[in-house]
């Protein structure tokens, strides 16, 4: 059986607008009725963090600005030079019924799938190899995806009422693969979901409306990014 979701290539836009689309396709997500998968880059260097970390100590250990709070939880993430993507999945779809641990597990075996078909060998890591708290790449977490000892993807997650948010970044230094047959692999779709169908995405005026007021009320706000 085929299931249809929904494909949105962004394209590179500023760090604050990012983490505007990404929260508001998850406040749409039961409107919009299926996942969806997004693509994007970043117009300049940035570095986020996770919704409950302390701004004043992760701005020490980074010199990226703009520094922006996300919408997920997890550790501080460098946007220099990585291939980010992000999940949303509705409060109805049975991705968002799973514990956190198994969705995360079940994004990076995506990946690691999508890495196998551009000849790329990735593992995910059996236990946690973290050496500083708070720094999603300074280690690994169980589940993260491995590629020659190192960590190259990590994500975040949020679930509430609305829906599933997923936010992923892979950090492709000493990857023998270009982005664009990454995330053509991706599409491929993988074991345990079946045949996907892909449909693309246009924000409509009410999403961009929101994505708007979502820059300039919250994450283009330095009062909101470092509020705790």
């Amino acid at each position: 059986m085929t299931d249809t979701w929904f494909l949105l290539r962004s394209g590179v836009c500023p760090a604050a607008e990012n983490m505007a689309v990404d929260e508001a396709m998850l406040e749409s997500s039961a409107s919009l009725g299926r996942p969806v998968l997004r693509f994007y880059g970043w117009t300049e260097p940035a570095a986020t963090f996770g919704y409950s970390q302390a701004y004043a100590e992760i701005a020490r250990w980074t010199k990226l600005r703009p520094l922006i709070r996300r919408p997920t939880g997890g550790g501080l993430v460098p946007h220099d030079a990585d291939w980010t993507y992000s999940l949303v999945f509705p409060p109805n779809h049975p991705w968002h019924a799973l514990k956190a641990v198994e969705s995360y597990r079940r994004a990076h075996e995506w990946l690691q799938q999508a890495f196998a078909r551009v000849d790329v060998a990735a593992a995910l890591a059996s236990c946690g190899q973290k050496s500083v708290p708070g720094q999603c790449f300074a280690g690994a977490e169980r589940f993260d995806l491995i590629h020659g000892g190192r960590k190259i993807a990590g994500a975040a997650q949020r679930r509430n009422r609305l829906g599933l948010l997923v936010q992923g970044s892979v950090q492709p230094a000493g990857i023998p693969a270009k982005r664009t047959d990454w995330e053509s692999a991706m599409l491929d779709g993988f074991s345990f979901v079946g045949q996907v169908a892909w449909a693309g995405l246009n924000l409509d005026l009410r999403l961009r409306q929101r994505i708007g007021e979502l820059v300039q009320e919250k994450y283009g706000q330095p009062a909101y990014n470092e509020r705790r």
